[in-house]
C-alpha cells in the first residue's frame, strides 16, 4: 500500500512542476496583458495537470470513464500549447481546425474504449495525434530557424517533442499494452513517457519564458531608443547606433522642416505630429538597409550614410529634400506643401558623433539662412570628391 502512494506521489512530481510553469505563465500575462498567449499556455498547463491528475489518481475509477476524460485533458493541453505558440509569432490555424483534432481524438479514443476496447490503440492514437500536432505547429514555425537564437532554440524544443512520440511509443511499448495498472505504471512505456515529458516539457517551458524575457527586454529597448511618433531611432538610439557602427567613411544629413512652428501654431499640434510622421515615412522609404535614420527632436532629422562620398551624401540629401517638398502631406491648401532644410558634414578619421553632427549642423543653418529648402555643405569638399 505505501509502495502504491510513493509510486502515485512520484507520478504526480511532473504534474506538480507544470503547475508551477502554468502559474508563472499566468503572472507574466497579469503584468504584460497584450501577451495573450501566456494566457493560453497557463491553461494548457491546467488541463496537462488535470489530465495527470485524473489518470495517476484513476478518477473517475473506470478504465473506460478515465481513459476518454484523461484524453480530453491532454488533447485540450497539446492543442492549446499549439495554438498558443503559433499566436505569438502571428500564425494560426482555423479554430474548427483545432475543435475537429479534439473531437477526431476523443471520438477515437471514445470508440477503442466502449465499443472495442483496446489499450494499445489508444496509446498510438494520442502519441501520434500529439507527435503530428506538435509538428504541424514547428512546420507553421519553420522560419524561426532562421530568427534570434532563442527563438530557433524553441523551435528546435517543439520540433522535437513533435517528433519523439513515436519512436518513443514503439520502442517502449511494441505491440502490446502492459495489462493490468502494476504492470502498466511498472512498465518501461509508463516511465520513459514521465521522462520524456518532464524533459521536454521542462526545456520547452523554460524556451517560452527566455522568450518572453528576450521579447520584454527588447520592447525595453525599443521604447528607450526608437521616437514614439515616427517609430524612427531617437537621439539616444541614433547615438548608440553611431557609436556601434564600425565605418570609416561615410556622411550626415541633418535636416529641419521649414517653418515648422507656424503649422503647430495655425493647425495644432496633431497636424504637426502628422507632418513629422510623413517625413519619417518619405525619409524611410528612401533609405537603404544600412542608413540610420532618426528624429533627434523637435522637427530635426538626422540620416547616417556608412560607406558613402561628401559629393554622394550631397546627391542623396538633394533627393530626399526634393521627396519631402513633392509629397502631399495632410494640410489643408497650400501648406499642403511642406519643405525641410539641409546640412551634410562628411566623417572624419576619429570623429566622435557630437563633432559630425556640430559640423552638419551649422551647415543646417547656413541653408536656412540662405533661404530653407535647400542643401548646404562644404563646397569646396565636394568639388574635390568630384574632380
Amino acid at each position: 500500500m505505501e509502495v502504491a502512494i510513493i509510486r502515485k506521489t512520484l507520478a504526480l512530481i511532473p504534474a506538480g512542476i507544470v503547475v508551477v510553469f502554468g502559474f508563472s505563465f499566468l503572472l507574466f500575462w497579469l503584468w504584460e496583458r497584450r501577451r495573450r498567449h501566456l494566457l493560453i499556455l497557463s491553461a494548457a498547463c491546467l488541463l496537462f495537470s488535470l489530465g495527470a491528475c485524473t489518470q495517476i489518481l484513476h478518477l473517475p475509477p473506470g478504465v473506460n470513464a478515465n481513459a476518454v476524460v484523461s484524453a480530453v485533458f491532454y488533447s485540450g493541453s497539446v492543442l492549446l500549447t499549439a495554438a498558443a505558440l503559433l499566436h505569438r509569432y502571428g500564425r494560426s490555424f482555423p479554430a474548427l481546425a483545432y475543435l475537429a483534432a479534439l473531437g477526431l481524438i476523443v471520438l477515437a479514443i471514445s470508440y477503442f474504449s466502449y465499443v472495442h476496447s483496446d489499450l494499445t490503440v489508444r496509446i498510438y492514437i494520442q502519441n501520434i495525434s500529439y507527435g503530428v500536432i506538435f509538428i504541424a505547429a514547428a512546420w507553421r514555425l519553420r522560419h524561426l530557424a532562421r530568427g534570434r537564437r532563442v527563438d530557433r532554440l524553441l523551435f528546435v524544443i517543439l520540433l522535437l517533442l513533435g517528433l519523439h512520440f513515436l519512436p518513443r511509443t514503439l520502442l517502449t511499448l511494441g505491440l502490446a499494452a502492459p495489462r493490468g495498472l502494476n504492470a502498466f505504471a511498472n512498465s518501461w512505456f509508463w516511465q520513459t513517457l514521465q521522462l520524456c515529458l518532464a524533459l521536454f516539457g521542462t526545456s520547452l517551458a523554460l524556451a517560452i519564458l527566455a522568450v518572453t524575457a528576450v521579447d520584454i527586454l527588447e520592447e525595453v529597448s525599443r521604447e528607450r531608443d526608437v521616437d514614439m511618433l515616427t517609430g524612427l531611432l531617437n537621439r539616444r538610439g541614433f547615438e548608440d547606433s553611431f557609436a556601434r557602427a564600425t565605418v570609416r567613411a561615410g556622411a550626415l544629413i541633418v535636416l529641419d522642416i521649414d517653418r515648422f512652428k507656424r503649422i503647430n501654431d495655425t493647425f495644432g499640434h496633431g497636424a504637426g505630429d502628422a507632418v513629422l510622421r510623413e517625413v519619417g515615412e518619405v525619409l524611410r522609404q528612401g533609405a537603404r538597409g544600412s542608413d540610420l535614420i532618426g528624429r533627434l527632436g523637435g522637427e530635426e532629422f538626422a540620416i547616417f550614410l556608412p560607406g558613402i562620398s561628401l559629393a554622394e551624401a550631397y546627391a542623396r540629401a538633394e533627393a530626399f529634400r526634393l521627396a519631402i517638398s513633392r509629397h502631399h502631406f495632410p494640410l489643408p491648401g497650400d501648406l499642403a506643401s511642406v519643405t525641410a532644410s539641409f546640412g551634410v558634414s562628411e566623417l572624419q578619421p576619429h570623429d566622435r558623433f557630437d563633432g559630425l553632427y556640430g559640423r552638419a549642423d551649422r551647415l543646417l543653418y547656413v541653408a536656412k539662412s540662405g533661404g530653407r529648402n535647400r542643401t548646404a555643405a562644404d563646397d569646396t569638399m565636394i568639388a574635390a570628391a568630384e574632380s
